[in-house]
């Protein structure tokens, strides 16, 4: 590992480790609880936390699974069984009115309120996750690749689509067309088997793993994690976007995003066990 990589590495297993939500008592020893949060404040975190959706555990095929889909890539393939513990998912992507609730900051670019956030990097949208847990008390993160996947086939309900949520992309999700070429406000088109919007389309979304094109190749069957080993300088991103090409909504799709970098059709959204 070349000292670039060491140093990617070292600040995001920083940034990600959970938020402290309590500080040392005067003696060191007893914890003293952070203060409660002031009306709004609280309202936020509560209108937030009403929007994870349960995923239920179960056993799926991750990977390019279905005859419907001839699009496949050879870094979405072998297919392979991975078995994912029941954990929670944000019904939306994160919007630019709940960055700058929780941030107190803008969101980057033009203001819709009800869009995702767009142009944060991987970092960026750790630093909002530690400061949702520090205002919740919760444990919330970035999905993994598996639980990403698992979630946009519709879990332990689903039907096999290509899309999240349907065979026909139109239904499902906004990627580009000559009728819409920009960003959407969440929730416009039709959810999955899970009540999940836009795990196809409008924005790619951030997850925790770092990217490995051969990962599937070795890849654990029990709730994986993504490379213990850094093999390249990127992060994965799924679902594809409103700026990319139909293809690129399928629910296997992968690619991949170096985590310094933000760009105006990149956003996420975020989990908790």
């Amino acid at each position: 590992m070349n000292m670039k990589n060491l140093y990617l590495h070292i600040v995001a297993l920083l940034i990600a480790l959970p938020a402290i939500s309590q500080t040392a008592g005067k003696d060191g020893k007893q914890p003293v609880p952070p203060p409660p949060l002031d009306a709004k404040m609280a309202e936020v975190v509560k209108t937030i936390e009403s929007k994870m959706v349960q995923v239920p555990g179960g056993e799926f095929t991750m990977g390019c699974f279905n005859a419907l889909d001839s699009e496949c890539v050879y870094f979405e393939k072998p297919r392979h069984k991975v078995t994912i513990a029941t954990f929670y998912m944000a019904k939306f992507d994160v919007t630019q009115k709940e960055w700058k609730d929780v941030t107190g900051k803008q969101a980057p670019g033009k203001y819709c309120a009800e869009c995702p956030v767009v142009n944060v990097t991987w970092f960026e949208a750790q630093e909002f996750i530690n400061k949702l847990n520090q205002l919740s008390g919760k444990n919330f993160r970035l999905p993994t690749e598996a639980e990403w996947e698992y979630a946009a086939k519709g879990g332990n309900q689903s039907h096999g689509f290509k899309y999240a949520g349907g065979n026909d992309a139109m239904e499902v999700a906004w990627y580009d067309t000559l009728i819409s070429h920009e960003i959407h406000p969440v929730g416009k088109k039709k959810a999955n088997e899970l009540g999940l919007f836009d795990m196809s389309g409008d924005v790619w979304q951030w997850c925790s793993d770092w990217f490995d094109e051969k990962y599937y190749s070795s890849s654990p069957s029990n709730n994986p994690q993504g490379p213990q080993n850094m093999v390249t300088d990127n992060k994965a991103v799924r679902g594809g976007s409103w700026w990319g090409p139909m293809r690129d909504t399928r629910v296997a799709t992968r690619d991949k995003w170096p985590p310094e970098s933000k760009d105006d059709d990149v956003g996420f959204r975020i989990a908790m066990k």
